[in-house]
């Protein structure tokens, strides 16, 4: 998959997300969160009114540090892709 089908592969999968209506797991929120600010370059610390909300965030940033946006990309399609395999 070139850059530019990966970006386009990864826009759809954001777009399911952010259409899914039902909860997530916890766990699953903090990979996409990590991904997905890997994938956008998002330099933005994280945020939340919750302070161990934001230590789980800033956790789950720390784990990806190493992480090119080409393979945040691809580990945020892939989680979106499991998630809703299994949902099934």
């Amino acid at each position: 998959m070139d850059s530019e089908e990966l970006h386009i592969a990864f826009l759809k999968a954001v777009d399911s997300i952010n259409a899914h209506t039902e909860p997530f797991p916890a766990d699953i929120l903090l990979k996409l969160y990590a991904y997905y600010k890997r994938a956008t370059n998002d330099q933005t610390s994280p945020n939340s009114s919750n302070p161990l909300i934001g230590a789980f965030k800033t956790n789950a940033l720390f784990q990806s540090r190493n992480m090119d946006q080409d393979e945040a990309k691809r580990l945020y399609i892939e989680a979106v892709n499991r998630y809703f395999l299994y949902r099934k």
